[in-house]
């Protein structure tokens, strides 16, 4: 039987994923006065795998949706500075101040993405957690219009929406269903192993380099630091146990980092990621378009990935609201482009000390645009009108449109 599960059956957005990305798209186009559904699988307030830090345009993003003094009231640890350790010594970089903020935050994914989705609420986007997207729905002429949710009591709905937005992470099914093609493929990709501590204070980000791993601490909310491991997948996922190889790769970049390990307090078990290699995806198509790691994903080597997120969020409601789609690919791919190939290479592993130096100060100059971009003072796009002429009854479209294409696999 079908019922109602949202509040209407047309919305200008409906948003596949509400995370951070999603629930970001769908504040930024509630601001600029869009009718905006998110359907999020998971509960409220769940936590998932992430790098937590954020570099300077993700606490700017954060800071034009309203949300940053959110997190910062929340305890989490103001970050000032950056250390890169090398064999050869460590170099420590202040954090410039961005309008709004004179540091960076790394939040905890349970903080972060539900304050996101607060904003999202208030900006008057409707936000549903326990629903699963089983498919899409279609117009005749084959451009998606919309969706089939299905909630955890069985019932089930077609939404339509002017666009079907894809914000469901690195495997997106939205991005599957609509055969988004891919424009960048990454050659590398690393393997981690994480875990939280207790009673290990750092003063800022620390990151760590030696031959063929990566290594870094990253202050978190709780009074916990994010402790990573990361290095080719045939060391880092080995025979070994994931505390050994923890160890021995922690040690082989930042021995003191270690040694302090030894009178911290572990807070939960230490987690393994086994990698995946970066893409970007076509942005958009005929009645869709993606945002998040849907989109772009790079190796989490480089911490950039909530602040993509975040960034292209803006940029896509933008967009829409314009009804200029292609300035999002644009402006995403200059953004995008040049970070992807660094992230890339330092995910090989295959550098020298003195090469992977050079990509990071190439990494902070590639930075550069999407914080000028982001630091613009703009007036605010109001959503344009739809086209005049008509329109079938929304029910009839639907009706079409599930019949077009049946519902694939759930999300």
């Amino acid at each position: 039987m079908t019922q109602r599960l949202t509040s209407k059956q047309r919305y200008d957005a409906v948003i596949v994923g509400g995370r951070c990305a999603g629930a970001a798209t769908a504040a930024a186009l509630a601001e600029r006065g869009a009718s905006v559904l998110v359907l999020e699988r998971s509960r409220y307030g769940a936590d998932t795998v992430s790098t937590h830090a954020l570099m300077r345009g993700g606490v700017l993003s954060l800071h034009r949706l309203g949300a940053l003094e959110r997190i910062v009231a929340a305890g989490t640890p103001a970050v000032r500075s950056a250390t890169f350790l090398y064999p050869s010594g460590g170099v420590t970089v202040p954090i410039r101040s961005v309008p709004g903020s004179d540091a960076l935050y790394a939040p905890r994914r349970t903080l972060l993405d539900r304050v996101v989705v607060d904003v999202a609420r208030e900006a008057g986007a409707e936000v549903r957690h326990g629903m699963l997207v089983q498919g899409l729905v279609r117009d005749s002429d084959g451009r998606v219009s919309g969706v089939v949710v299905h909630d955890r009591q069985g019932r089930t709905q077609a939404v339509v929406a002017d666009v079907v937005i894809g914000a469901d992470g690195r495997s997106s099914r939205v991005a599957d269903w609509v055969r988004a093609p891919t424009l960048l493929e990454g050659e590398h990709h690393g393997a981690v192993i994480f875990g939280y501590w207790s009673g290990l204070e750092v003063d800022g980000y620390l990151w760590g380099y030696a031959p063929g791993v990566g290594v870094g601490a990253i202050p978190t909310n709780d009074g916990l630091t994010c402790v990573f491991v990361s290095g080719p997948p045939e060391v880092v996922m080995s025979g070994a146990s994931v505390e050994t190889s923890y160890v021995e790769l922690l040690r082989s970049a930042a021995p003191e980092l270690a040694a302090r390990l030894v009178d911290a307090r572990p807070s939960g078990k230490l987690l393994r990621f086994s990698g995946a290699r970066g893409h970007i995806r076509a942005p958009y198509g005929p009645g869709w378009a993606l945002v998040g790691d849907a989109g772009v994903f790079r190796d989490p080597i480089t911490a950039h990935g909530i602040t993509d997120a975040l960034r292209d969020a803006e940029l896509l409601a933008e967009a829409i609201a314009r009804g200029d789609l292609e300035g999002y690919a644009r402006l995403r791919a200059e953004f995008t482009t040049e970070v992807f190939h660094i992230s890339d290479e330092i995910a090989s592993f295959a550098w020298t000390l003195e090469r992977v130096q050079q990509l990071h100060k190439n990494f902070s100059q590639a930075m550069t645009p999407e914080v000028r971009w982001l630091s613009a003072a703009r007036p605010l796009t109001r959503m344009r009108p739809r086209p005049p002429g008509p329109r079938p009854p929304h029910h009839r479209r639907v009706a079409q449109a599930a019949a077009v294409e049946p519902a694939p696999k759930a999300l």
